[in-house]
Formats: structure tokens, C-alpha cells, sequence
């Protein structure tokens, strides 16, 4: 019951990440509704983000785990952020989500007919 819940609390970051997303998409002039199933990938992949950032901060930070062997290795929760970052940033490319893949996108311009700005110039 208890990971329901959960799995309930999760859908419902991602959906309001997602409408956060197409919101700043349609600002951006990049949203297409074609987008929204990767669109929906990336928004799950930063709700989860989120929930490993907020179990790294309960963990106090803890970096290193010990091995059996009586080294230290990288904790799960750092290699699972690090991978997530990974996909994060190639999905925001992909979505031109940040100033870098921005500037090789052409946004859809609409151009009005003459007619439209001919009547337009006559107000």
C-alpha cells in the first residue's frame, strides 16, 4: 500500500513537471504536440531526480560507502544522480531546453499573409 502511494505521489510531480515543460516549450516557441510522449519521459526522469536528491540529503551526504573488501566505493544514490543528470541533459537537448540547444533550433515563425498585414496597417 505504502508504495502506491508513493508511485501516486511520483505521478502526480511528474504531471505537474510536465505542464511545467510544455508551458516553457510553448514559451520557447519549441512545443509540438508530437513531443509529448518524450516529453513525458523526461518529466518522469526529473521527478525522479528529485526523490534521489531528497534521499542523498537524508543520508546527510554520504558519498562513499565501504566495500567488503575494506575500500570505499561510490554510493548507489551519487552513481544513480550522476546517470540521471546524464539522461536529463540529453533529453533537455533534445527538447531545447537549455540556452545551448536553443541556439541551433529554427522556431516556427508564422508569417501573416499581405492581406492581413495590409489590414492590420489600417488601424
Amino acid at each position: 500500500m505504502a508504495r502506491k502511494k508513493q508511485a501516486e505521489i511520483v505521478e502526480y510531480e511528474s504531471l505537474t513537471i510536465k505542464e511545467k515543460v510544455i508551458r516553457d516549450m510553448k514559451g520557447l516557441g519549441t512545443y509540438k504536440p508530437e513531443y509529448d510522449a518524450v516529453i513525458t519521459i523526461y518529466s518522469d526522469l526529473l521527478a525522479q531526480y528529485d526523490r534521489a536528491q531528497q534521499e542523498f540529503i537524508q543520508s546527510g551526504y554520504q558519498y562513499e560507502t565501504s566495500t567488503a573488501a575494506g575500500g570505499t566505493k561510490k554510493s548507489a544514490i551519487v552513481a544513480t544522480l550522476e546517470n540521471l543528470r546524464k539522461d536529463i541533459l540529453a533529453y533537455s537537448d533534445r527538447l531545447s531546453l537549455n540556452p545551448k540547444s536553443l541556439e541551433t533550433v529554427t522556431t516556427e515563425v508564422t508569417k501573416k499573409s499581405k492581406l492581413a498585414s495590409v489590414l492590420s496597417g489600417l488601424d
